[in-house]
């Protein structure tokens, strides 16, 4: 982590995180985890899972949640927050190197059709393809070998990181974040069989980004069969993530790693979907709904419901059945030797005694 070696005074830091200020001065050069943390660096803790390795860190101070309870403590001075993970994003700020942003203007290498319209301040890499009907606005970089397809759209402030590919006609808001190598506007996977082969339906929708949004690396989103495939304001998307045709995201949602999203799927407000979730075509998630890493969403989820497993079902059910089947083994085990005693039992038993037939 960058260090100053002026470095920052701990009640500096306790006025931006909002908390009381600690006795005395401290200077703190730098932010690491408890466990690589010195006597000069700031730490943070945000779970009782860490205890341990707060009991042994040598930093100088910690950003602890308010809700933790942890021992006395003299051998690091403890700031009380109420989000540690949000206090350490604000002395990160502090600490960040400065942002590397090229010079406005367009590289000699780069190919801009004449007739797209680049705003003021706009800085274009170097082997990057800007075609015809392009609009981009205000401070905008687009790094080196990025391709834009024609009669794109992107608006204010964003950045465009290498060996992306946008194609036609997709609309991109302002202040996005596009990393490397993620594509928008594939063909849409649709097909349909006509007794002979797999017959190819046209996919001639459109992508929409909202304002605000962030795509990590790798990240595909297809254009849709018609309408728009579109991702919400303020949504965070992280690498290697699947977004079919049609799919709706909403605002502020977060969809985490090698998810997929299948045909028509939709997302609420504040949606999170975990690592390798899978989403059915034309299923719904309501706002605020969480999904757990690994599940299988076949079904509806309803407005708040935390839902994991495969098929997805709500939390605490997946957990009972999880159980259930943890004691498998020794049920059938039980059910085994109960066979085995009862047939010991029939042993012993005296033959029946057969009735006569009238």
């Amino acid at each position: 982590m960058n260090n100053s070696s002026r470095g920052i005074g701990l009640r500096e830091i306790a006025a931006m995180v909002g908390c009381a200020p600690p006795p005395g001065e401290v200077r703190i050069t730098g932010v690491a985890s408890l466990a690589e943390a010195g006597p000069r660096d700031l730490s943070f803790l945000n779970s009782e899972t860490f205890l341990k390795e707060f009991n042994a860190t040598r930093a100088g101070a910690v950003l602890v949640q308010k809700q933790l309870r942890i021992p006395e403590t003299t051998h690091t001075i403890v700031l009380r927050v109420d989000d540690a993970d949000l206090a350490m994003g604000k002395v990160l700020e502090s600490f960040a190197p400065p942002a590397i942003r090229p010079a406005p203007g367009t590289d000699p290498q780069s190919r801009i059709d004449p007739i797209a319209d680049i705003g003021a301040e706009v800085s274009i890499g170097a082997f990057s393809i800007v075609s015809a009907g392009v609009r981009i606005g205000r401070g905008t970089i687009i790094h080196p070998l990025v391709y834009i397809g024609p009669d794109v759209e992107i608006g204010e402030d964003c950045q465009i990181f290498p060996n992306v590919t946008i194609r036609q006609r997709i609309q991109i808001g302002s202040r996005v974040i596009i990393h490397a190598g993620s594509v928008l506007g594939t063909d849409g996977f649709g097909y349909r069989w006509d007794g002979e082969k797999q017959v190819k339906i046209p996919q001639i929708g459109t992508v929409i980004i909202e304002d605000d949004v962030e795509i990590g690396s790798c990240v595909c989103i297809d254009r849709a069969k018609f309408s728009s495939t579109r991702i919400g304001r303020g949504t965070k998307i992280d690498n290697l993530v699947q977004i079919a045709h049609n799919v709706t995201i909403g605002p502020h949602s977060v969809v985490v790693g090698q998810a997929g999203l299948a045909g028509s799927a939709s997302l609420g407000t504040r949606v999170i979907l975990g690592g390798q979730t899978a989403v059915r075509d034309h299923v719904h998630i309501g706002d605020g709904a969480m999904v757990a890493a690994c599940a299988a969403v076949a079904s509806d989820v309803a407005a708040g419901e935390i839902v994991s497993g495969t098929p997805a079902l709500p939390h605490r059910q997946t957990l009972r059945e999880n159980a259930a089947m943890r004691r498998l083994p020794d049920l059938v085990t039980q059910m085994r030797k109960l066979e085995e005693e009862l047939k010991q039992i029939r042993a012993q038993l005296p033959p029946a005694t057969e009735i006569p037939r009238k």
